[in-house]
C-alpha cells in the first residue's frame, strides 16, 4: 500500500473515495472497513453503481447496447447532490440498480448521515467534482487477469449474463474504458492498495486511519 499524506482531512464527517477497475475488490474493501466498525453507525457505504442513469425510456435491446463502462453512463449530478446532503447531515433516498434489466429498480434505499462515508465505484476518482468532495482517495490496483476472472464469475452467477456476452463486453468496452478513464485516475489517489480485499495489511492500516479520525481523543 502506498500512502500520500492528505492534510485537508477534517474531523467529521469525511468522504473516502474507493476507485479501481471492474471486480478489483472495491466492494470487498468497503465492506471490510464497515465491518470493522460494526458496533457503531459511524460508517456508511455508497455505491456509484446505484447511480447509473435511468433508462426507463429505452427498450431492452437499446439498454443492452449502452456502454456501462463509460463515465457518461452515470448520473453523477444526482450522486454529488446526495453526497453533499449526507455531508451536511441530511438523509437521502438513493436509487438502486437492477443489473438483470439494465435499469434502476423501483426500490430506493434510505441513507442516514454518518461520520465516514465510503464511496466506491469505477469513476469516483475520475470525476473532478467528486474528487473535490473526497477527503481521502483510494485506488484498488488489481491485475487485469484477476479482475477479468472475478467479473466473469460474478456476471454469470449474480447478474444473469451469458458467458460469451461477458467476454465480448470485456474485450470491446471494459478493457478499453479501463485504460482510457480508470487507470489514469490512479494518479489522484492518496492510497494505492494492491490486490483488493485480500490485502489485509492495507485494510488494517486504512481502518486504523479512519479510527483515528472518528475517535481522535483515543490517539492523544
Amino acid at each position: 500500500m502506498y500512502w500520500k499524506e492528505n492534510n485537508n482531512v477534517m474531523n467529521k464527517p469525511i468522504l473516502i473515495g474507493i476507485a479501481g477497475g471492474s471486480a478489483s475488490g472495491k466492494t470487498s474493501i468497503a465492506r471490510k472497513i464497515k465491518d470493522a466498525f460494526s458496533d457503531t453507525k459511524s460508517v456508511l457505504i455508497v455505491r456509484q453503481d446505484d447511480y447509473y442513469k435511468d433508462q426507463s425510456g429505452l427498450t431492452m435491446e437499446e439498454r443492452v447496447k449502452t456502454n456501462y463502462d463509460h463515465p457518461f453512463a452515470f448520473d453523477n449530478d444526482l450522486l454529488i447532490s446526495h453526497l453533499k446532503s449526507l455531508l451536511a447531515g441530511v438523509a437521502v433516498d438513493k436509487p438502486t440498480y437492477d443489473f438483470v434489466v439494465h435499469n434502476r429498480s423501483n426500490i430506493t434505499e434510505h441513507l442516514e448521515p454518518a461520520d465516514v462515508i465510503l464511496l466506491e465505484g469505477l469513476f469516483v476518482l475520475e470525476d473532478e467534482k467528486l474528487r473535490e468532495l473526497e477527503n481521502i482517495k483510494v485506488f484498488v490496483d488489481t491485475e487485469a487477469d484477476i479482475r477479468f476472472i472475478r467479473r466473469l464469475v460474478r456476471d454469470v452467477k449474480e447478474r444473469g449474463r451469458e458467458l460469451d456476452n461477458v467476454v465480448d463486453q470485456y474485450v470491446n468496452t471494459v478493457r478499453v474504458m479501463h485504460n482510457m478513464f480508470i487507470e489514469p485516475s490512479k494518479r489522484y489517489a492518496d492510497i494505492i492498495i494492491p490486490e483488493g480485499g485480500s490485502n489485509e495489511v492495507a485494510i488494517d492500516l486504512l481502518t486504523t486511519k479512519i479510527s483515528s479520525i472518528i475517535h481522535p481523543e483515543s490517539q492523544a
